[in-house]
């Protein structure tokens, strides 16, 4: 929300106007209204089922805000200021996007977001109406015949689109009845992929007389099949998502997505229109000019022209007032696409049952002692047409969700962290919750004003928390309004590793984790996901058991990811390990994932200071994030509450429209790769969890490679990192005492260990010398093993970066400078002893740019410590 000039001394919040929570709790709110037909979107492909879940349920999800072109200014702003590194625009993507919207889909509802949510600034289109480049449309016909629908449909045209221009509008749609036949007629579309990488998929189609409810479309990527039925009844016109996939670059059959005319229904017809790959730029041009950013960073107004919805949706201002066409965009997109349901009967609209609408924002205030937390606050509009949402049921109930939601989020996140303060309970007019026909919400989570509240908010353990308090109210809530149980998604499972039984023969092991708050939360299946080769992973294989043997074929390198189930759907997966099975060898290398840290960005604290410190640290998301607009540029505590240039946590816009790689869990995959390329061993992995455990034994392997990556402890963490505990260390000079080899690469290795205890075990098995000081900036470039190489030492969109490295020195007899910086300091430590050798890399081994190189290092470096 807009800056306020509220100022929160601790708890004292009673001179605002507070609506007390009503107490009356309401339940079957919809009564007989219900939707009982086909999903809009269904992936058949999934192996687990979910019964008491959100499975067919259709929910409408924003994050606030958004770039925009301010009409008097003459042009593109943001909404809210720059605060702390970020703005509310970008900072709430990253709770709904990598957090809300996954768990709420994994539960198995169709959630639906007027921005567009695909952080790719790519965006291939392909499509009847002509193609670009290497696109290749093609139609094969067996039996039915596809032909022209005589109806509107999508044409693309290079350049910019104007206010009012509806492509959706602007080309040709075609059809063919359906058959119940396997040997059905096709569509294929198939893009040229610019780069490598992970794309949304949006098909697109018209609804017309006699559309079935289960069109058949099915997304190969990277060679992997997955299947999906889209209910062509409903979401006519508009781009439908099905889901976000691997794609190699390049225009291949093994990436492209097909439409079939098979379906259940005699007499349908399927209707095929443009298929899109990836968010793209924004194209709309406002005042003469685009905003030059991602689509993904603008607001709702230019994503609603975009897919295709009515002027008066996105444009209730007539193009006179982005900023207030952009806030009633959100709900009156939602209200078109879901009018003509059961859920908006008097609504014109493309008839999709979305029954539940939320605004996730941050709001504004902040502690005048610079340590107390501002909190959440939610927000409810009853006082609206004669108190009754479109199809007659009482605006109470968006009331009874709002505090729900509140009540919920504050005790999850007192239960997990001890302290988060519950503001209020607004039941005011504004147009977030004024328009939905469907009940709705605004979540305030925190505010972005106040330094406490965001290095919280900036940590993903927290964002996780938060996000899943929020799916499981809409959970519980929905079970609740229409009588129904539920069942509450597993968490992640834990200590997984792969180990060989046989030569060929490997068995996957893992745990399940219990949720203590949520006693419906547990585990009951897994499914494993697969990936081969270069392939994409595979829509996984269920199982009861914790364990999972099979065979592996000979010079293949093989991934996996875990993930549980119950009723109520799936959890988030674990990292990935890999194996790899060479006939030929004789010794068996583990590699240990030890690189598990999501932490915010460094941070600046004093008498006098406050702030991220982007340059020193700027954290590490969950994956990829769009959640940073530059770097903080005033520290100064005395400047708290000034708006705009010169206050507490103005920032800078250097960053804007770059998305940044966070940790992405699949670093075993580069090193068992490399391991593989030299066609000597035999490699298996696991979790550092499964070592301290004791599941893993490290004696049992000839060498070990620990994976460290950007591992470390951090005092305002959420979580708890450390490079080596105490009893990691006890079990690796075991190791070492026995023979065994060892690789180690991380960036925090030196500084991560500064007690005497810890350097002492620096010293005396790693070989390694470090002082605090023992850092540079260096230009991303080491020498080392006859090779030259660069690695990733600016934030960038490909892979997490160590832009300060640490400087490692050789301790002892024995031990000697492998690796050297640019200019000129040891970056890496090989020791030669008696009974072990070792290799220490100051920088994380994964972070080497080059897959070339990583090859010939791991080489290199294998061949000294199995020598």
């Amino acid at each position: 929300m807009r800056i306020k000039t509220f100022i929160y001394t601790l708890a004292f919040f009673s001179s605002l106007h507070v609506f007390a929570q009503d107490d009356r709790e309401i339940t079957n709110a919809w009564g007989s209204i219900d939707y009982n037909g086909k999903p809009w979107v269904e992936n058949i492909s999934k192996p687990n089922t979910i019964k008491s879940g959100l499975k067919n349920r259709h929910i409408a999800l924003w994050a606030s805000h958004g770039k925009y072109y301010d009409k008097t200014k003459g042009k593109w702003m943001w909404q809210r200021p720059n605060l702390f590194g970020t703005t509310e625009d970008l900072f709430t993507q990253t709770i709904v996007v990598p957090y809300l919207i996954p768990m709420l889909e994994n539960a198995g509802a169709i959630v639906f977001t007027p921005r567009e949510r695909d952080w790719q600034t790519n965006e291939v289109i392909v499509d009847c109406d002509g193609n670009t480049h290497k696109n290749v449309y093609s139609e094969t016909n067996k039996g039915e015949v596809w032909k022209d629908a005589g109806v509107k449909g999508f044409a693309l045209h290079q350049g910019i689109y104007v206010d009012g221009e509806n492509p959706f509008e602007q080309g040709h749609v075609r059809m063919a009845k359906a058959t119940r036949k396997k040997n059905a007629s096709e569509i294929s579309y198939q893009p040229d992929i610019p780069k490598a990488g992970r794309y949304a998929v949006y098909v697109s189609y018209k609804t017309i007389e006699h559309s079935v409810d289960d069109a058949e479309y099915i997304v190969y990527h990277k060679g992997e099949k997955t299947v999906y039925r889209v209910n062509q009844q409903m979401g006519s016109g508009t781009w439908v998502y099905l889901g976000t996939f691997e794609f190699d670059k390049g225009s291949s059959p093994y990436n492209r997505v097909i439409l079939t005319n098979n379906s259940h229904i005699r007499r349908g017809v399927v209707t095929g229109d443009a298929v899109r790959f990836g968010g793209g730029m924004g194209n709309i041009q406002r005042g003469g000019i685009l905003s030059g950013l991602p689509r993904s960073l603008e607001g709702a107004r230019y994503y609603a022209q975009w897919a295709g919805a009515p002027y008066s949706v996105y444009s209730s201002k007539g193009g006179e007032d982005d900023y207030g066409d952009d806030i009633n965009a959100r709900s009156l997109m939602s209200n078109w696409l879901a009018g003509g349901s059961v859920y908006a009967p008097s609504i014109e609209g493309l008839q999709i049952p979305i029954e539940l609408a939320l605004a996730i924002h941050s709001d504004a205030g902040y502690s005048t002692d610079f340590k107390s937390l501002v909190g959440s606050l939610a927000v409810c509009t009853t006082d609206f047409n004669d108190g009754k949402l479109n199809a007659g049921i009482s605006r109470m109930t968006s009331k009874d969700f709002a505090s729900t939601l509140l009540n919920n989020v504050v005790k999850d996140l007192l239960y997990k962290y001890k302290n988060w303060p519950k503001r209020y309970l607004w039941d005011r007019n504004y147009s977030e919750t004024r328009l939905p026909a469907m009940p709705s919400a605004i979540l305030e989570t925190m505010s972005h004003q106040n330094f406490p509240d965001m290095i919280m908010g900036q940590d993903p353990n927290f964002k996780f928390t938060l996000a899943r308090s929020i799916y499981k109210t809409i959970l519980k809530y929905i079970a609740k309004q229409h009588n129904k149980s539920y069942t509450v998604t597993p968490l992640t499972p834990t200590n997984f590793s792969i180990e060989f039984l046989t030569k060929n023969k490997i068995r996957l092991s893992w745990k399940a984790q219990n949720d203590s708050q949520e006693p419906s939360a547990v585990p009951e299946t897994f499914n494993i996901y697969t990936s081969i080769g270069n392939s994409s992973f595979d829509n996984g294989v269920n199982t009861g058991n914790n364990s999972f043997i099979m065979k592996l074929e000979p010079g293949i390198q093989y991934n996996f990811k875990i993930t549980a189930c119950n009723k109520g759907g799936e959890s988030f997966p674990t990292e990935t390990l890999s194996a790899y099975y060479n006939p030929n060898a004789t010794k068996t290398i583990l590699v240990v994932n030890g690189f598990y840290r999501l932490s915010a960005p460094a941070i600046v604290e004093t008498d006098s200071t406050q702030g991220f410190d982007l340059n020193k640290d700027i954290g590490l998301t969950y994956g990829l994030t769009a959640g940073w607009n530059g770097r903080q540029l005033y520290f100064d505590k005395s400047r708290l509450g000034i708006e705009g240039e010169g206050g507490l946590g103005d920032s800078g816009d250097e960053l804007a429209g770059h998305f940044i790689a966070g940790n992405d869990f699949n670093y075993t995959v580069t090193h068992v790769g490399a391991i593989a390329h030299t066609q000597k061993y035999n490699v298996a992995s696991c979790s550092s969890m499964s070592v301290i455990s004791g599941e893993v034994k490290m004696p049992d392997y000839h060498c070990v490679d620990l994976i460290l990556g950007g591992e470390k402890y951090n005092r305002n963490a959420l979580a708890y990192y450390k490079t080596f505990t105490p009893r990691m260390q006890q079990l690796l000079q075991e190791y070492t005492t026995h023979g065994g080899s060892l690789l180690v690469s991380g960036a925090y290795i030196g500084s991560d260990m500064v007690q005497e205890t810890e350097n002492l075990f620096l010293k005396n098995i790693l070989k390694v010398a470090y002082t605090p000081s023992d850092s540079l900036i260096t230009d991303g470039y080491i020498d080392g093993l006859g090779l030259s190489f660069d690695y990733y030492n600016t934030p960038n969109s490909d892979h997490y970066a160590v832009n300060i490295p640490e400087i490692l020195r050789p301790a002892g007899d024995g031990a000697f400078c492998a690796m050297q910086y640019g200019s000129g300091p040891s970056a890496a430590v090989a020791y030669k002893g008696d009974t072990y050798r070792s290799f220490t890399m100051g920088i994380p081994f994964e972070c080497i740019s080059s897959k070339d190189m990583q090859n010939k290092i791991m080489q290199g470096i294998l061949d000294f410590l199995l020598k």
